[in-house]
């Protein structure tokens, strides 16, 4: 998430087969749409090694334009419908509340439908998303739901709340798993798919890894401290090379609250902003396990990353503790050439960190089963920037987040690596990680030389002591974001060194003629945004970036019209605005079909 605090759609956009100019849609995209899919353009492969000012520099001399952007740009827009170049069409897959079963009821939008219909429809609130090929005609989606909008969902819009509307809206949350196929007409939702399953916030789930069993996360309801009910907030994910889907809990805090005045919330959980008002959601007020003063452990079993089998609806979700406790936005899962298994991870909020997870054992690619628990146990880490001042670019090093190491102590607090994992920020602030502007999405070229992360942005860059003006962080009260890249050391993504630079940095050169407030080099009047947020390449090594950002089209953001999706080419440091959303979405979540002629996009929360 990015300024704003909500989300909603899923859609295909297709290649064309001839080159005639297509508006993507006739008619004003429904509120409740979901934009998916776009088409691919042609592969290749390349090396991207070289820093930033260098590549930009290098291009804008000998005014190469990029082998991998075969697309003519869009212009900025502030139509309220889907903006995509020639060539290429847009359709929608699937909305909030679609069914997903053949018995499920259909959309009503008049916000009095039970809860009982919501369970066996599309969540709200579409966020990351990942595909899974059963043929070349057929998949599994597996898509994140990730909040709701109280305004549409009830009728009341949220001031009367009930036991049932409560659950109503848990079960708006969490993950909707559904088949897809291509038909004619493009690819469908088939509600009589087989691995069809809702998955909310009270779907039962198991705890895994080192903090499983901990006395943090005992309740009255699980005297274990290894069943959780359900996952919410999932804001995006990440996908496993043995088949199975992460999803990613984020602000979990905001569903927590209590009516005792006299409770006082434990310093460790203030850290991840549960507080006694629960007024957005009101889950405290109708159901006993988010009332912090009567299930006090309860916050600490979220927010963590849920890894979920789309092939087997009746598997258990299993919460990984090993990969750290906190606002999760993604989960960057490669690889390494050693036979480990990496997944970056940032933390979505002002002024925390940027982290990386290396499993104890090795990917066995000729058996699949056998990986199926390399992520319940390995080791994480913070990251921490290093550069000379003025610079944008420099060295960097991963801290080792193990109890017994880098002050993770009893003297400092920490008596176990399952405390460590539970309370993750606190173990960042100990060894001393750098505070980002907001790291969201990573993203891992395919080439494995390379990764990036979207900084947002971060109105409390300068501002606070935690939060100086300094290497990957280069503006005070950041308004527009950066992304940063990182190239880990001798190509090993295991390695604890790495070098760094900003592939771009978002500005308005329009109204800022000079200075970081411009943007980077490779930021011109004609592709500029604000607020990167989603990242993901495709097998080509295009980077696609998604926007969620300020929309005014006014003053620092005059010309720069609603949230976007953009291309850019890392070797050239090119960028291209591919898709504009309609008014007052999020343009999140990507995923492409397996002949990489289809995208899927998620358009959330348009209108706001």
């Amino acid at each position: 998430m990015s300024y704003n605090n909500s989300h909603d759609l899923c859609s295909n956009l297709n290649e064309e087969q001839d080159s005639e100019f297509t508006q993507m849609t006739d008619k004003v995209v429904s509120r409740r749409s979901f934009l998916a899919g776009m088409g691919a353009l042609g592969l290749g492969a390349f090396v991207a090694t070289t820093p930033l000012a260098q590549s930009v520099q290098a291009a804008m001399k000998a005014k190469v334009q990029s082998k991998l952007m075969g697309f003519k740009p869009i212009a900025a827009s502030t139509a309220d419908t889907v903006v995509v170049p020639e060539g290429y069409k847009v359709s929608n897959l699937i909305s909030w509340g679609d069914p997903l079963f053949v018995n499920a009821p259909e959309f009503d939008p008049s916000g009095k439908a039970p809860a009982s219909a919501q369970a066996q429809q599309f969540g709200d609130n579409t966020d990351g998303m990942s595909l899974f090929p059963l043929s070349d005609d057929r998949a599994v989606l597996a898509i994140n739901n990730e909040y709701t909008n109280n305004d549409l969902l009830f009728d009341h819009k949220g001031e009367n709340m009930t036991a049932d509307d409560v659950l109503k809206a848990q079960n708006a949350h969490g993950v909707s798993v559904f088949e897809i196929q291509k038909t004619a007409k493009g690819w469908e939702v088939d509600r009589a798919g087989k691995l069809n399953r809702r998955i909310t916030a009270n779907t039962p789930m198991k705890v895994t890894g080192p903090a499983a069993g901990h006395d943090l996360l005992k309740t009255a309801a699980d005297a274990t401290g290894t069943e959780v009910l359900g996952t919410f907030n999932n804001c995006a994910n990440g996908e496993t090379p043995w088949g199975t889907y992460l999803t990613c809990e984020e602000n979990f805090h905001n569903y927590f609250g209590t009516a005792d005045e006299t409770y006082q919330v434990p310093a460790a959980q203030k850290r991840y902003g549960v507080k006694p008002a629960d007024k957005r959601y009101q889950w405290s007020k109708f159901d006993e396990r988010f009332d912090i003063a009567k299930n006090p452990n309860e916050p600490n079993r979220h927010g963590w990353v849920v890894e979920i089998d789309p092939m087997d609806p009746q598997s258990k979700p299993l919460k990984r503790t090993a990969l750290g406790r906190f606002k999760h936005e993604n989960a960057a899962l490669m690889i390494d050439n050693s036979g480990h298994v990496v997944v970056y991870l940032g933390d979505d909020e002002r002024g925390e960190h940027l982290y990386k997870f290396v499993s104890k054992g090795k990917y066995n690619a000729s058996n699949k089963a056998s990986n199926r628990n390399l992520l319940e146990e390995g080791t994480l880490y913070v990251a921490k920037f290093a550069a000379t001042e003025g610079e944008l670019k420099g060295k960097g090093q991963w801290i080792e987040l193990t109890f017994g190491k880098n002050g993770l102590t009893p003297e400092n607090g920490f008596i176990s690596q399952a405390e460590v994992l539970i309370h993750t920020r606190l173990a960042a602030t100990q060894v001393g990680g750098t505070t980002m502007d907001r790291p969201e999405w990573v993203a891992v070229h395919p080439n494995k030389m390379s990764a990036c992360c979207t900084l947002t942005n971060n109105k409390n860059r300068g501002k606070k002591d935690n939060q100086p003006v300094a290497g990957p962080n280069p503006r005070a009260g950041n308004k527009y974001g950066q992304i940063v890249r990182w190239t880990p050391a001798n190509g090993d993504h295991t390695a604890t060194e790495f070098d760094w630079d900003l592939f771009v940095i978002a500005g308005n050169p329009s109204v800022h003629k000079e200075g970081l407030l411009a943007g980077s080099q490779n930021v011109t009047t004609e592709n500029m945004f604000n607020s990167p947020d989603g990242l993901g390449f495709d097998k080509g090594g295009r980077l696609w970036i998604m926007t969620d950002g300020k929309y005014s089209n006014k003053d620092d953001f005059a010309g720069m019209g609603n949230n976007q999706m953009l291309c850019a080419d890392p070797e050239t440091g090119e960028i291209h605005r591919f898709l504009a959303g309609p008014v007052a979405c999020e343009v999140t979540g990507l995923t492409f079909s397996p002949d990489q002629k289809t995208m899927f996009v998620g358009i959330q929360h348009p209108g706001e």
